[in-house]
């Protein structure tokens, strides 16, 4: 059976695609099979029109297989597709979101921690054309304690130094029309945030809570280290500010250096200052400290604007062009 296969309506179906929802899979073979219930369930409760696009993310485990056994059989559209590897969840959601096919596009976890009505919710509220964008924001999560104050603590960082207006809970379930995730799809970064670029790109947003729910099997790949890691690639794609802190602290030291500068003349005028060479190896060494953070400050500048268009982001996007009055020629 191919890597990449699709199961085709009958002839006698609705072939009109109008929701797709992207589910990466790592290591979640033994929940694979009520996923997809509850998918056929999310399928019915819409009118129709569901599809299912699973991105097997190099899973050490069975889920392909399981995936191509269940799958010839559901009543749906689906579609799976493999990684070589293991590249990550984001990296998975935006493959998905590369060969959807509905209008209206979610991504979904695997490990049913997010509720797959919340999905539902995402689309009736997507579908009602007031909003671009909707995110899941949670107001409780069933996690172990230490998963959980760390969570906490990551999101904090993250809103304070990438996206404040990032729920402070987090985000790791969302929705939008299929021109977003174009957008999404067309903004080729590496080492970057899918969720920072989901609020890069704008757009008209809703927030829907809920509750995360308990873990029932398996074992979550999001370890300190990939959080570590998630939210250092983050700060360096979205923000100056490691640049800034260094500028500051350059001048803070400058003013600090001279007014320590300015004491320590003024002692050795005073005869306070005995020791011989004591004020000009001062004077040298606090002046070369703050003089080189201040000048990796102004290098550092120049170096994020080049960094800023190497991205190739566009400059701006248009979300909708109306033309009123008569149009000439």
């Amino acid at each position: 059976m191919s890597l990449l296969h699709t199961v085709e309506m009958t002839a006698d179906q609705d072939v009109s695609i109008r929701y797709s929802v992207v589910v990466p899979v790592y290591g979640n073979a033994e929940t694979l099979g009520q996923v997809i219930e509850r998918l056929v369930a999310m399928d019915g409760e819409l009118g129709g029109g569901l599809e299912a696009v699973f991105v097997v993310d190099g899973s050490p485990d069975d889920s392909l297989t399981v995936l191509q056994g269940l799958l010839p059989s559901c009543p749906i559209p689906t579609q799976v597709i493999a990684h070589s590897r293991n590249f990550g969840s984001f990296a998975a959601i935006r493959t998905g979101f590369r060969h959807c096919r509905g209008e209206w596009v979610a991504a979904m976890a695997a490990d049913l921690q997010e509720p797959a009505d919340l999905v539902r919710e995402f689309f009736i509220a997507l579908r009602g054309g007031q909003v671009d964008v909707t995110v899941g924001r949670r107001t409780k999560r069933q996690d172990p304690l230490l998963s959980s104050v760390l969570a906490r603590v990551f999101w904090s960082l993250y809103r304070r130094m990438v996206h404040r207006a990032i729920p402070p809970g987090g985000v790791d379930i969302f929705g939008c029309t299929a021109t977003v995730a174009r957008q999404l799809v067309a903004l080729e970064e590496s080492h970057s945030s899918l969720v920072g670029l989901l609020y890069w790109v704008g757009y008209r947003r809703l927030e829907i809570p809920y509750e995360r729910q308990e873990r029932t099997s398996g074992k979550s790949g999001w370890s300190v280290r990939r959080k570590f890691r998630y939210l250092l690639d983050s700060v360096y794609s979205f923000s100056d500010l490691p640049i800034t802190l260094l500028v500051l602290v350059g001048a803070l030291g400058t003013v600090l250096t001279l007014t320590i500068s300015i004491f320590t003349v003024v002692a050795r005028v005073a005869g306070l200052i005995v020791v011989p060479g004591y004020t000009a190896l001062m004077l040298v060494t606090l002046m070369s400290a703050t003089s080189i953070l201040l000048g990796l400050g102004v290098v550092g500048s120049y170096v994020w604007r080049t960094y800023e268009n190497s991205k190739a982001r566009p400059l701006a996007i248009v979300m909708s062009r109306e033309l009123h009055g008569p149009q000439g020629e």
